[in-house]
């Protein structure tokens, strides 16, 4: 019979099992994602669909969504004039016709006269969602089935059009023997322009960790993960979604429907009570319509503001508590799946284990796991970091790696969340209502946070991401 010693011996031999399990498990993830960068993203052929005639693709239907002068706004938007494919339009919209955007369109617009390009002016409320509002009209407007939503922040590449319509319509054989591709989506590389500790966070973050996790379950594709910073569908898909994420039997046909009819509930409106839209629609056409997504070999060049350390907190707080409402188990692993609380684990294990002591342990494993995330910095910029770069960007990426547990003990606690100086509280299935009332928690958050952020669409990102 086991006495209270022995029962806590094999507790710990267990425990420690587990950890060097979950370790193992967590570097596969990594390093799968690492060659699955290298494999993807260091070659970018051009699309043959740049110089096809243009009776011969698809026409597509840009949107971009607009509110104040975001950062790099006119390369950003300039980008999208410049796309190597020959049958597209854009369409800008704007909540309010005094927008400092349009000036920025308006002389884009006559830059490229050759362009076709659209500016609409004016939103529905369809919801608590600000950026699904000012989309509506454009949705709606657009003249092509294929939509590609590219936020104001993105800088693309100019054959990231070409390419992705490619991998929309002609699926690899491999991927062509499964489900059918319905969302192409890109990977977010982050450039910085401010000198703002924040903003360097960020890129560190998104360029290394974030974007090794991010394409690494996307290689696995046994759930929807998508960040919205810009997404390829088509509408006519989307007509279809009402954001149960359960199969359903499609929308009332236009003919028979009437101004009542629960058509209203389908298509874009149907997501307009979500914070994280993007992820919602990929995730609704992946469960109502049993169809798949794809990564484009291109990234979205994400241009990081004047972002503070206190913006890069909440920003992560806020998405923190988003997800905490849409994946409760992910986000409650998530301390595990970080460098430092994963190395203090594997440590304790190790040495449970094998007797290794705890300090080589660390010596070995902070080096390596830097080296990973370089790697993948290396695959999506397409070049090493610039060795004058490498002690500010590394001293980034270890303070986001300190600040990881306490920002998440932060978020998990709470359920309201600042967006666009406006308070949200979060509900179940991630949907959201205005929080009402001046609680200390809404004004505090206010102040910290939405006070300096006002007038720019800042994105929630990918909920669904480990």
């Amino acid at each position: 019979m086991l006495n209270d010693n022995d029962s806590s011996i094999n507790t710990s031999f267990v425990l420690a099992t587990v950890g060097v399990i979950w370790y193992s498990t967590l570097w596969a993830i990594g390093i799968i994602g690492c060659l699955a960068a290298r494999r993807r993203y260091r070659l970018r052929p051009r699309s043959p669909l740049a110089s096809a005639p243009r009776n011969t693709v698809p026409g597509v239907s840009i949107l971009r969504p607009l509110k104040g002068l975001d950062t790099n706004l006119y390369e950003n938007l300039e980008s999208t004039f410049t796309q190597e494919y020959p049958n597209y339009e854009i369409l800008f919209s704007v909540a309010d016709e005094n927008d400092q955007a349009l000036g920025v369109v308006r002389e884009l617009i006559a830059k490229y006269p050759h362009v076709k390009a659209e500016i609409i002016i004016g939103e529905e409320i369809v919801g608590v969602n600000p950026k699904v509002n000012n989309l509506v009209r454009s949705y709606a407007r657009a003249a092509h089935d294929i939509l590609w939503v590219l936020d104001s922040n993105v800088m693309a590449d100019p054959g990231t059009l070409g390419r992705s319509v490619d991998a929309l319509i002609n699926p690899s054989p491999k991927k062509a023997q499964k489900k059918r591709i319905a969302m192409v989506h890109h990977v977010p590389f982050a450039f910085v322009n401010e000198p703002q500790l924040g903003s360097q966070v960020e890129e560190a973050f998104l360029n290394t960790n974030h974007a090794k996790m991010y394409i690494a379950i996307n290689t696995f594709a046994l759930e929807s993960c998508v960040v919205g910073k810009s997404n390829l569908y088509r509408r006519s898909d989307a007509d279809k979604l009402d954001g149960s994420l359960k199969p359903h039997p499609p929308p009332p046909s236009e003919a028979t429907s009437t101004l009542s009819s629960s058509a209203d509930h389908y298509g874009l409106r149907a997501f307009g009570r979500f914070l994280a839209e993007d992820n919602m629609i990929a995730s609704a056409l992946w469960h109502e319509l049993d169809v798949r997504h794809e990564l484009s070999c291109d990234v979205a060049r994400n241009a990081i503001g004047n972002m503070t350390l206190s913006d890069y907190i909440w920003r992560r707080v806020r998405w923190i508590r988003v997800r905490k409402h849409m994946v409760l188990t992910a986000t409650v692993l998530e301390p595990l799946t970080e460098c430092i609380v994963l190395s203090l684990l594997a440590s304790w294990s190790i040495r449970r284990l094998l007797g290794i002591p705890m300090w080589l342990v660390l010596l070995i494993h902070y080096p390596l796991w830097i080296a990973v995330d370089l790697d993948v910095y290396e695959s999506l910029a397409g070049h090493p970091l610039p060795f004058y770069r490498l002690g500010q960007f590394l001293g980034a990426w270890a303070l986001r790696e300190f600040l990881a547990f306490p920002i998440w003990c932060v978020a998990i606690v709470g359920s309201e969340v600042v967006w666009r100086g406006e308070t949200y509280r979060m509900l179940r299935n991630g949907e959201v209502e205005h929080a009402t009332g001046g609680g200390y928690l809404s004004s505090l958050l206010k102040r910290l946070h939405g006070s300096n952020r006002q007038g720019h669409y800042e994105r929630l990102d990918n909920p669904s991401n480990i």
